[in-house]
């Protein structure tokens, strides 16, 4: 036993580590030139070019403090949103105001509810307050709405529920969440993390259906918490800015918590300056669903199963070991994430990035899956 076993608080004792992708600081700067990685959802074009200005402006202002209440930011988004300022909080990565949201509501006793194979830090955050988190099981990949209603008791404060869901990429429809947040019990907060949110409103339109209505749900004052962040679409990850839009007395609360100047004057201005370009964001998301579509179909041929995406990431079940292929496509030089600790050991996330990475990736799938999966598939369809 370590001198320290004692002095920390058993939460902490008993919680697990997150795990992230491959830091790409972390390799040789020739590995980083050929190393293709699509294990973390990250933008391949990266951010905006009128936020690179506003990072390179605002680093002349280093020396003073940032504003701790992200004012000019919060006006910014509540007016892109049609909310008020103080339906706003801005934070250093939504994944903080995940923390906060569970500081503030749980305690030990207490519970939070989600889904099996959801967003890993859901957990992290609950068992750091010395609550429990309850996890429903899934149903073909996609949230069983019925199960997390059912898990719900009167020491539940929260319920995750990711929308589009990580690692899945499955979405709940706008028709099933209504339904969910009419049944929710009033003692019980949601927390719907839009992470992927400006991607799943481009494939909702090229589907013909409605994502969201979660900034209806706000307007109208309901018990709800939607986090977006820039580390998705804007391409911000490195800087570590989200936000969550909700109730003004709960995100009040909340702001207690908060690490004092935690979001830096630098994520601030290129924030700003991302929010104005949503040009960027178009051309972001247009190649997305391109790819995912031209991604979707190569991998089909490979006898590999991929659910329907409404990320920048699919979901792909390889039908054997993913640890053992994704090891091996690292060593083709592409950089992938095996779901073994999310319950799926067959399965892989892989980004979708630009056209160039995304062949890269196929020619690694093909070299170490692909031929013997072709020519079975091919004599099959001969035999028929």
């Amino acid at each position: 036993m370590s001198q320290f076993f004692d002095l920390v608080s058993k939460p902490v004792r008993n919680m697990g580590g997150y795990s992230p992708g491959m830091p790409l600081q972390t390799v040789t700067p020739q590995v980083q030139q050929k190393l293709i990685k699509l294990d973390s959802n990250e933008n391949p074009f990266g951010p905006s070019p009128r936020a690179v200005e506003a990072m390179g402006r605002a680093l002349a202002f280093s020396s003073a403090y940032p504003d701790d209440d992200c004012a000019q930011l919060r006006h910014k988004l509540a007016e892109h949103h049609g909310l008020q300022p103080e339906q706003v909080m801005v934070t250093a990565g939504s994944t903080a105001l995940l923390g906060l949201l569970c500081q503030t509501l749980l305690a030990p006793g207490l519970n939070a509810v989600t889904s099996q194979r959801s967003f890993i830090v859901y957990s992290l955050a609950v068992n750091a307050t010395g609550a429990s988190l309850i996890e429903t099981p899934m149903a073909n990949d996609g949230f069983d709405l019925n199960a997390i209603l059912d898990a719900i008791d009167e020491k539940s404060r929260i319920v995750f529920l990711a929308n589009p869901n990580n690692p899945t990429s499955t979405l709940v429809d706008v028709g099933m969440v209504d339904n969910f947040m009419a049944r929710i019990p009033g003692h019980v907060i949601l927390v719907l993390d839009e992470a992927y949110y400006e991607f799943a409103m481009h494939f909702s339109s090229l589907r013909g259906t409605t994502h969201s209505k979660s900034l209806d749900y706000v307007r109208q004052g309901a018990s709800i918490v939607v986090l977006r962040t820039f580390s998705k679409a804007h391409g911000l990850a490195g800087l570590r800015i989200g936000y969550g839009l909700g109730p003004p007395e709960l995100l009040a609360y909340c702001a207690r918590m908060r690490n004092t100047f935690s979001v830096s004057s630098v994520a601030q201005a290129a924030a700003m300056a991302a929010v104005d370009d949503q040009g960027h964001i178009r051309r972001v998301v247009t190649n997305n669903a391109d790819q995912a579509l031209a991604l979707t179909d190569a991998l089909s041929k490979f006898a590999c199963r991929v659910a329907q995406t409404s990320t920048n990431f699919l979901y792909c079940d390889l039908g054997e070991d993913a640890s053992i292929v994704a090891r091996r496509l690292q060593d083709e030089g592409v950089s992938v994430r095996p779901l073994r600790a999310w319950g799926a050991p067959n399965c892989i996330r892989v980004t979708i990035g630009t056209p160039e990475q995304n062949q890269c990736f196929l020619g690694a799938v093909r070299k170490i899956v692909g031929h013997n999966r072709a020519e079975k598939i091919a004599l099959n369809s001969n035999r028929t």
